[in-house]
């Protein structure tokens, strides 16, 4: 498979999940603040490295899903900020996915135009990297809300949002390949 098919069979993998959970849960995530979706993601991405760190884990859930988490948060949050807090909490399923599907496909040409650019460098990476990656991601996000949204030279919150659902998109492929991880 080359990239872009590789891409779009993750995406739909994380879709799928993404959509039993909201006709399980309905949207209850739209009661998230930014903060709040950057908070999850931070908790994903740290019980990854954890594993990573300790080489071993307590509960079920394996690094893979954890990654599919991290990018369908990232899709919440990317979704988040098109909202008002003063808007309804229910969305139709069939908005949500047509929402997930706009934020998946910006997300798969800014990877299209950045792999053009760095020769899919990622390719190369640790899947301790992806983890690292993205929490200095969470970390920027906090900061700029911490200054209330507003960034001198830097990329907003969308954009760090966009990176770590790439990233772990590519860590799911990597996994799907069999690379793990790089001791």
């Amino acid at each position: 498979m080359n990239t872009v098919e590789q891409y779009d069979a993750i995406i739909e993998q994380c879709r799928n999940t993404f959509v039993k959970k909201t006709k399980d849960y309905g949207t209850s995530w739209r009661v998230y603040r930014t903060i709040s979706v950057a908070d999850q993601i931070y908790i994903k991405a740290k019980r990854i490295r954890t594993i990573q760190e300790n080489k071993i884990q307590k509960i079920g859930d394996d690094i893979k899903s954890e990654f599919a988490g991290i990018l369908n948060y990232a899709i919440i949050g990317l979704i988040q900020l098109d909202f008002k807090s003063d808007e309804p909490e229910e969305l139709a399923p069939s908005l949500v996915a047509e929402l997930y599907d706009q934020k998946a496909a910006a997300a798969k040409a800014l990877m299209q135009q950045k792999n053009h650019d760095y020769g899919e460098a990622w390719r190369s990476m640790s899947q301790q990297s992806f983890v690292d990656l993205s929490l200095a991601k969470i970390l920027r996000i906090k900061q700029i809300i911490a200054n209330d949204g507003a960034t001198l030279v830097s990329e907003g919150i969308d954009a760090n949002f966009f990176d770590i659902l790439n990233y772990a998109v590519f860590a799911l492929i990597l996994i799907d390949e069999g690379v793990h991880t790089v001791s």
